[in-house]
């Protein structure tokens, strides 16, 4: 009986170290799982954003984005990105590219020709609207052309309540507009008519603008070169030519004499347009020069 009774209680023991061991391995098998699923989605939360992606039961949310980021070449990142937001389905609301010169000097290489020498940084702003469903992907292309990322901003706001009421204003408006038209016509059912319509109409703008935003994302971009970039353009010598034709003594005096004679020709004008002024001075001169003689005749005759 003890004999058994040991037997027993071996096999339990066995039976459950065997248990024990078979339970450890599906917990661990188990434990990779999590660990590759997790590792599978911090992959695709670092390139999609899952902000950007997110989809809740029963919610509405308008989703906007911004990014800054310094890229290798403005320029091809700028095509690069118009392309793409074509082929996404969206389409580019501005794009403002500029370069800002730092400072720029002028070297004189020859006589004739010299070497601008331009010192510039390159940017871009820009402002594009994604279908909604795809921001996530448009957001880990724009990621791919980066050489470094300054900031990343995205926003989703949860507009289902707003839904919500732009339906039952609508509504509401119907309503209205139906116990309007119980009304007698006079000066004011027209009125109230007309002002019921106006609402109607800012309702319906507000509900195509808010299905428009819920539609299309917008992505505002701001992209520039961490680099200054020089630009060499050849130009002309301008101090050589300047020398050149700062000073011509055959065509100087041609030039006076020719200024000299219009100069007479202006003074005679000037002076035949003030005859009558100068006809009354020099009446004036005559009767004083005459009233001058005629005195001293007279006090001579008295003596």
């Amino acid at each position: 009986m003890k004999t058994t009774y040991i037997r027993l209680s071996l096999s339990a023991i066995i039976l459950l170290g065997i248990y024990s061991c078979k339970k450890g391995e599906a917990s661990a098998a188990e434990l990779e799982t999590y660990a590759a699923t997790d590792s599978a989605s911090a992959i695709v939360s670092d390139s999609v954003s899952s902000a950007a992606s997110m989809k809740v039961q029963d919610k509405k949310f308008i989703k906007t984005a911004d990014v800054n980021m310094e890229v290798k070449d403005v320029y091809n990142t700028t095509i690069s990105i118009e392309k793409s937001v074509q082929e996404f389905g969206g389409f580019v609301v501005n794009s403002n590219l500029q370069s800002n010169v730092i400072s720029q000097d002028t070297y004189n290489t020859s006589d004739e020709e010299a070497m601008l020498i331009k010192k510039y940084q390159t940017e871009n702003r820009m402002q594009v609207r994604i279908p909604t469903e795809k921001l996530g992907e448009f957001l880990t292309f724009i990621n791919s052309n980066k050489l470094f990322l300054n900031s990343r901003t995205i926003n989703a706001e949860d507009v289902t309540s707003n839904i919500r009421y732009s339906e039952w204003e609508g509504k509401r408006n119907q309503k209205t507009s139906e116990n309007i038209g119980q009304l007698k016509t006079n000066k004011d059912k027209v009125n109230l008519d007309d002002k019921n319509m106006s609402e109607g109409n800012l309702q319906k703008l507000a509900t195509m603008n808010m299905t428009d935003n819920l539609k299309y994302s917008t992505v505002d971009i701001y992209i520039k070169e961490p680099k200054v970039r020089i630009a060499e353009i050849a130009i002309t010598n301008a101090n050589s030519i300047d020398n050149k034709y700062r000073y011509n003594f055959i065509y100087d005096a041609k030039d006076g004499f020719v200024y000299g004679f219009y100069l007479i020709q202006r003074i005679i004008v000037a002076l035949i347009n003030i005859w009558p002024l100068l006809l009354i001075a020099g009446g004036i001169i005559y009767f004083l020069r005459k009233r001058k003689i005629t005195k001293p005749v007279s006090s001579k005759t008295q003596e």
